[in-house]
């Protein structure tokens, strides 16, 4: 048999087998070959940092570094725990410095030393022998280079998301943190939101059954914020950049849920995006610029599969006319959880104890639960770092409905007593890696990227995630 084929279609079909490489596998499945990353060789002598453990620190010195949107809030926060010092306060801007030794000087605190004028003075700092927490809360581009030098100088560091931009400062950060043996967290106040901590809990006691897929997101039309960003710098990274260039809102809470790098792991990812419309229109109105390069897609989809055979969708659009949503949605062998846009629960009724659901007729799993059943369970499952002192003082001091607060109370707490954080380097690589990943797939035709094992084969080291009261 002869097929014939004109040198055009012979090219074509050549390039599609040279583009997908396509393989079988051992279960006789088609697979696509899929663009490697790398991993660096740990150097000798150097060992993961999971359940990391230092020395406690009863009155733990702080210092911030980026005192604009977010960290003027960082230093009330900081300053209404028992047991924190702000023992220093680090801008460019001398304004943004002296009003954040007011907010302290307003809660009854002491002043703490100044820093500001130039773009480099962060680094005094970092070398600062009476601080032992530096919090950085800068733009995206500063945070990783901020984190790397805070723990060459000896400092734990906790840095706002996403916490590193490229692979190259993830494997950084990685690297420091399991040399300097310094804690790295990335500020990820969404996994300490009420509903993801209680539904986190529920999932880790077996309610829900098995988690096979999740949902994340971050969908926040931008438009009254961009001009607060200062020189811009968020609009220039979405100008010159495609992919979900903020992922970790949305993968945080989910990738807690189905303990990733804790018995599970992220294997690859495929994104695909739309084109740019939104941003480039309100560049146009609103500053009269034409932004004809515009590289980010207004909406942008990203699939991940993970070892175990489980998924994960996350969405990012920050320009579209759509209300505050970041998903969060759980699929379990035994029920379902939703926080946007209707918050609630599915859940197989034999899950249930008899005593709660007796004046319930008629619950289905094809509908969520009556909200007063709803609220019970919450109640019962609240999540044991949360009790009524906190909660209350969380809601009084606030920071996104109180899930800011609890962040910084927890951080601060784990390193009053020794223990290790709910957040690792390792959940930090993989929230932000993303970032250049789906770029990376977004720039080859939507290809299968691989994502690192971030611990260098200790994934399954743990088994779980724990919260260590």
């Amino acid at each position: 048999m002869k097929i014939k084929c004109n040198g055009m279609k012979m090219k074509f079909i050549i390039t599609i087998f040279l583009s997908f490489s396509l393989m079988i596998n051992s279960y006789g499945e088609v697979e696509v070959t899929r663009i490697k990353t790398t991993v660096p060789f740990r150097p000798t002598g150097q060992t993961d940092v999971l359940q990391l453990r230092c020395e406690p620190i009863p009155t733990v010195r702080v210092a911030i570094i980026g005192l604009g949107m977010r960290g003027v809030g960082a230093v009330s926060r900081l300053a209404q725990i028992d047991g924190v010092e702000v023992v220093a306060l680090c801008d460019i801007c001398k304004d943004q410095v002296k009003a954040s030794n007011e907010v302290l000087s307003d809660l009854g605190k002491p002043g703490a030393l100044e820093f500001y004028g130039n773009d480099t003075i962060w680094k005094k700092v970092t070398e600062l022998p009476q601080v032992d927490l530096v919090y950085v809360v800068t733009d995206w581009k500063s945070h990783a280079m901020m984190g790397i030098k805070a723990m060459q100088d000896g400092k734990h560091v906790a840095i706002e998301v996403p916490a590193a931009m490229t692979m190259d400062e993830i494997w950084g950060l990685i690297n420091t943190a399991e040399q300097t043996r310094k804690h790295c967290m990335m500020l990820e106040n969404c996994v300490y939101d009420y509903f993801e901590l209680t539904t986190l809990y529920m999932v880790q006691k077996g309610l829900l059954g098995e988690i096979i897929h999740a949902e994340g997101a971050y969908i926040h039309g931008l438009q009254p914020y961009w001009d607060r960003y200062h020189d811009d710098w968020r609009m220039q990274y979405n100008i010159e950049h495609r992919g979900d260039v903020y992922p970790t809102h949305g993968l945080g809470p989910v990738c807690q849920a189905m303990n990733i790098h804790r018995g599970d792991k992220l294997n690859y990812l495929i994104s695909v995006d739309t084109r740019s419309v939104g941003n480039p229109a309100f560049l146009k109105e609103q500053r009269g610029i034409d932004a004809k390069e515009f590289r980010n897609g207004d909406h942008t989809t990203t699939i991940v599969r993970t070892e175990k055979g489980n998924t994960i969708l996350i969405e990012h659009n920050v320009t579209s006319p759509r209300p505050y949503n970041r998903m969060y949605q759980l699929t379990g062998t035994k029920g379902f959880a939703n926080k946007y846009p209707v918050e609630g629960y599915a859940l197989d009724t034999q899950e249930l104890d008899p005593e709660m659901v007796k004046n319930h007729e008629n619950l289905t799993t094809h509908s969520f639960l009556p909200d007063d059943l709803k609220n019970i369970l919450m109640e019962k499952y609240r999540h044991p770092i949360i009790d009524d002192i906190l909660l209350e003082k969380a809601k009084k001091v606030g920071g996104h409905g109180g899930m800011d607060f609890i962040m910084d109370y927890r951080l601060i707490y784990c390193l009053q007593n020794g223990l290790s954080l709910d957040m690792d380097v390792y959940d930090l690589a993989e929230w932000c890696c993303l970032i250049p990943l789906t770029e990376l797939s977004l720039d080859n035709g939507s290809a299968p990227v691989e994502i690192p094992d971030f611990t260098r084969g200790a994934w399954n080291k743990l088994k779980k995630l724990e919260f260590i009261k």
